[in-house]
């Protein structure tokens, strides 16, 4: 296949071609703005083209949230990490490991644990958990 030949006196056939499609994209997209009348405040098909397709709705609160014994919350959210001691956490019952942390301060052991310490999240990842229910847990894992 050849190439188109050139002519010096006008344009080659190729920007012809280029010419005819460029004026073709810019008449779609500046003419399919103008070829629609733009809605009112009352054009209620105007609301349905644009409305939301779904709504997601959170709520992350436990029933029990408050009530839960230190074992139990132990058991939900603490025992993955402190019954084995994975990523250095203290592990369940072991009062040396435990009394080393703090002095053994309860408060201070709770305080930390509301925060998060090392690998550990915020709560121990019980996001729901009052400061009472973690002190519960806490004293759990400690005695």
């Amino acid at each position: 296949m050849s190439a188109p030949k050139e002519s010096h006196e006008g344009l080659s056939s190729l920007q012809i071609i280029f010419l005819v499609i460029a004026g073709f994209l810019l008449l779609v997209a500046f003419g399919a703005g103008f070829s629609k009348s733009t809605p009112t405040d009352g054009d209620a098909s105007a609301d349905e083209r644009i409305a939301p397709v779904a709504a997601v709705e959170v709520t992350a609160v436990a029933a029990n949230a408050g009530k839960r014994s230190g074992e139990e919350l132990y058991n939900a959210a603490c025992a993955s990490c402190h019954a084995s001691g994975a990523m250095g956490a203290p592990k369940t019952h072991d009062k040396a490991a435990w009394a080393s942390r703090l002095g053994g301060n309860l408060k201070a052991l709770v305080a930390s644990g509301i925060k998060g310490k090392g690998a550990m999240p915020p709560k121990g990842g019980a996001a729901d958990a009052t400061e009472e229910e973690l002190t519960r847990a806490v004293a759990f894992m400690m005695k």
